[in-house]
């Protein structure tokens, strides 16, 4: 067993499927992060913004500002979801059959 572990650590494409998915990670993440904290600093910084009504009615910018910032996450989540079980699966069952 040790030995087929080191097999697949030393494989290039064990390699890059972690530089893929760390990159990929990490920039969703960023992405995320901006959408989260730019809600946070409008909050903050930008209360007259966020209280401005939308057309005649009572809803206000920071009601689909808010909406946005929540279902971002979502939609990033599923973005990792569809990469990571198409071209992040498609590298590890590579490395898998080469290290038979």
């Amino acid at each position: 067993m040790q030995a087929n572990a080191q097999r697949i650590l030393e494989n290039p494409k064990f390699q890059e499927l972690i530089a893929k998915r760390s990159a990929f990670a990490w920039t969703l993440s960023v992405i995320m992060l901006v959408i989260y904290f730019g809600f946070i600093l409008l909050v903050a910084f930008g209360k007259e913004f966020l209280g401005t009504r939308l057309g005649a009615g009572v809803t206000t910018w920071g009601v689909p500002i808010g909406v946005f910032t929540i279902v971002s996450a979502f939609i990033l989540t599923g973005i990792y979801v569809r990469r990571a079980n198409g071209e992040f699966d498609e590298l590890n069952r590579q490395i898998l059959e080469e290290s038979k």
